[in-house]
């Protein structure tokens, strides 16, 4: 999975992707300081993954990773190559989904581009040069198929989609409120590579004290969470200092650090959580005295899909798979003794894999 951040310069946007990935890109009180897209590789956290290496005394744990990259700040114009914007649209459709991290909290010690906070004038100033590129794209498209489309009825088909979706993005609304029950017509569109059709989250970067109540009394996140449910998106709070502080230390002096604040989850935990969510992922896990892995696939995934995440030949040779939950095994404390309950299932092609199922597959090519 990879995850785009963009956002306004001085939202702090660099600081969130610096203590999320500890890549130390270079953060300052002014625009474009990140020159080129940073790219930082994190591992998901996963606490079942320590429990069932110990169990088959794996000599390696492999965690799922999510690739962050750091798009560098977009300014009104970007579409059109101010900024640094024009180079990095392409980077953003590279990307599975967007985070866009919007200023919540007033600070007179950081500038803002515009002068003054306004998450819902900044989230609008990116979309818009967002919805400028989508809007590029699609001429091309549709000029290049209005040619082939004359007796042709898939591609007048297509054509009449896009000047739907060129009507929408006109509009000044991103491609993401085009609605189809249609498989082919989703698939299409989503072929396009249209940014605004992209699933986005929205880190809302707070002050310290709104993340104890969740941003309850912050009339910003507030406005954020409004917008965001008009367009199917997921918004999560952070506090860009905090992850900042979070990042320098151990595991076990994080939970303290946070408990000591009162707040549950670091922002890490919870962007993933988005991200899942939105992306409608799992995790499925393999165990052996070589290593234990954690897979992240799509919902819904058939067992032979889900073997194929790890090697195509497990896919193509598929014969069986071997499926237990997580935590029965643990529970039971070995394979062997799950066998015995009657706790380890033999799945077959059909078999629609469940987060948490720890799999061995069976394959012959």
């Amino acid at each position: 999975m990879k995850l785009g951040i963009v956002g306004l310069p001085n939202v702090g946007k660099s600081t969130l992707f610096n203590s999320l990935t500890k890549a130390g890109a270079a953060a300052a009180n002014y625009p474009f300081c990140t020159i080129d897209p940073n790219v930082g590789v994190v591992a998901v956290p996963d606490k079942r993954l320590k429990l069932l290496g110990d169990l088959y005394k794996s000599k390696k744990v492999t965690p799922a990773v999510i690739d962050f990259v750091d798009i560098a700040g977009l300014v009104k114009g970007a579409s059109k190559g101010e900024g640094l914007g024009n180079q990095f649209l392409s980077n953003i459709r590279e990307c599975d989904a967007i985070v866009h991290v919007v200023r919540c909290f007033e600070d007179e010690n950081v500038v803002h581009v515009d002068g003054t906070v306004d998450p819902i004038r900044d989230i609008e100033t990116i979309n818009l040069e967002l919805i400028f590129a989508d809007i590029e794209i699609l001429e091309r498209r549709i000029a290049k198929t209005a040619k082939s489309a004359v007796n042709d009825k898939k591609l007048k088909k297509e054509l009449d989609i896009m000047k739907e979706l060129k009507d929408i993005l006109e509009s000044g609304k991103p491609a993401k409120i085009f609605i189809t029950d249609d498989d082919e017509i989703s698939d299409f569109v989503s072929s396009l590579g249209l940014i605004t059709y992209m699933p986005v989250i929205y880190a809302a970067n707070v002050a310290e004290n709104d993340l104890i109540d969740e941003g309850e009394n912050n009339k910003y996140v507030k406005e954020v969470r409004k917008l965001a449910s008009e367009t199917s998106s997921k918004v999560f709070l952070v506090c860009a200092k905090i992850e900042e502080e979070i990042a320098q230390l151990d595991d076990d002096e994080k939970s303290e650090y946070l408990e000591a604040l009162g707040i549950k989850e670091s922002g890490l935990d919870k962007l993933i959580s988005a991200s899942y969510d939105l992306l409608g992922l799992l995790s499925f896990l393999t165990s052996g005295e070589d290593e234990t892995r954690a897979w992240t696939i799509k919902k819904g995934t058939k067992a032979p899909g889900a073997a194929g995440k790890i090697h195509s030949d497990f896919e193509r040779g598929f014969i069986r798979a071997e499926v237990i939950n997580f935590q029965d095994l643990i529970d039971c404390g070995s394979s062997a003794a799950a066998k015995d309950k009657g706790l380890m299932r033999l799945e077959g092609k059909e078999y629609v894999v469940k987060d948490g199922d720890v799999i061995l597959f069976r394959f012959n090519v």
